[in-house]
């Protein structure tokens, strides 16, 4: 049997079943684009299975009065999500194309898109932020030929009460999240799941959901394989031991191609070039080194510390010679 991986994004999960009916979907909806649609056989769920890159799911979609809803719950901060978005939006309007020809002197009406990602992680975030796909161009413009909209509501207590007010099962949901970090304080996660189960359905919180999925949602947290997190530790123990290897390699032979080797085999396919590229551009829309940080949900010494090299080279930033100081930089620490 392989090793034991605890599920972090067990609330994701769930969060999909939940909302995986009319009834609750509709609610969500109307809380979300403050409608009063009463059919719940009006709306159409639309969710993406196994959708377009790497097997990702789209979380829910529905489409209703030609609205196409597209909603992603994120238990992180992910500043990809205009690019995720885009590509499910293509893959619906295929979909919705079939028997449209495409190439009709008349104009073709689609269905309305709105992006909308619910955040419940536990970094710190506004109570709403918008994202852009063309924060991820790699040359800025003005007025880009494409643009696509992400809307992230953060959902944790305290947050958007109004829309949680509305959608009385938001609310229990964000709840039964909450009650499971309590637990999870003092607990194992797996084991702070199942207490918490056993609390909401004894205080009346999501207790129907519950008791008809008790043992799926704890089964969730807990599962024999997970293939990502398996690569995500390879990658790790990859670029320390590359890391490792190249430094030690490098006082060995006076720093030369060893240590040079080691770093680029540790960051692997240019990662640290690709992570440069990216502050880069976010430097010259003045994003502070903080903000850098946080959308890229990297380490704030190190986007600082490339920042502080980068000064030199504005505002065109040559990205290698920013990468060959970063370089030199860690030999003299």
């Amino acid at each position: 049997m392989g090793k034991i991986y605890m599920n972090e994004k067990y609330r994701d999960t769930v969060f999909r079943m939940i909302f995986n009916s009319n009834k609750q979907l509709l609610e969500l909806y109307n809380a979300v684009n403050n409608t009063d649609y009463d059919d719940p056989d009006a709306l159409e769920i639309v969710t993406l299975e196994n959708a377009i890159y790497l097997g990702m799911k789209n979380d829910v979609s529905c489409l209703i009065d030609m609205r196409l809803q597209l909603y992603e719950h994120q238990s992180t901060v992910n500043p990809n999500m205009p690019l995720r978005d885009l590509m499910y939006v293509c893959e619906q309007y295929e979909k919705y194309m079939v028997n449209k020809d495409i190439y009709s002197s008349r104009l073709i009406k689609l269905p309305t898109p709105r992006f909308v990602v619910f955040y419940n992680g536990t970094r710190t975030q506004p109570e709403r932020r918008e994202l852009y796909l063309s924060d991820a161009f790699e040359i800025p413009e003005e007025s880009p030929s494409l643009e696509l909209r992400v809307t992230q509501l953060n959902i944790n207590k305290g947050y958007n009460e109004d829309l949680l007010k509305r959608c009385p099962t938001l609310f229990e949901y964000v709840e039964y999240v909450s009650i499971v970090r309590s637990y999870q304080e003092t607990q194992p996660l797996e084991e702070a799941v199942r207490h918490a189960v056993d609390h909401c359905i004894k205080h009346n919180i999501l207790k129907d959901f519950l008791l008809a999925n008790k043992a799926e949602v704890i089964r969730m947290t807990l599962y024999e394989y997970d293939e990502e997190l398996h690569k995500q530790t390879i990658r790790k123990e990859s670029y320390e031991d590359g890391f490792d290897d190249g430094f030690n390699n490098g006082f060995e032979n006076g720093f030369g191609d060893g240590f040079n080797n080691g770093f680029d085999n540790g960051f692997g396919d240019g990662e640290l070039t690709n992570l440069t590229k990216l502050v880069c551009r976010k430097l010259q829309k003045n994003k502070s080194p903080e903000t850098i940080a946080e959308e890229l949900e990297e380490d704030l010494d190190t986007i600082q510390h490339i920042c502080d090299i980068a000064t030199d080279f504005a505002p065109d930033y040559d990205v290698a010679k920013i990468v060959e100081q970063y370089k030199k930089s860690l030999l003299n620490v």
